[in-house]
């Protein structure tokens, strides 16, 4: 445990989540960085957004915001909120 949950991806039910389908095509600004871990660039790269989501149950939940001077210091696949 220790994640906070801080979003519900709400879908229709006619249309399930894909993970592999479309991701990239939807987030232009995302990374995908593995199975589970994304990273949004956000104002213009100046910022970055580390997420964990799982698909099956269309959840997000918040690893890690910060500069991306920052990002560059962090393992991506490790970090958790509060590192």
């Amino acid at each position: 445990m220790g994640e906070r949950q801080v979003a519900r991806v709400e879908t229709s039910a006619t249309r399930p989540i894909n993970p592999a389908a479309g991701r990239r095509a939807n987030m232009p600004t995302a990374s995908i960085v593995s199975a589970d871990r994304i990273v949004f660039n956000i104002k213009g790269n100046d910022y970055r957004l580390v997420v964990a989501v799982d698909f099956e149950k269309a959840i997000v939940w918040i690893k890690w915001i910060g500069t991306h001077k920052d990002y560059d210091r962090i393992d991506v696949k490790e970090v958790d909120h509060g590192d």
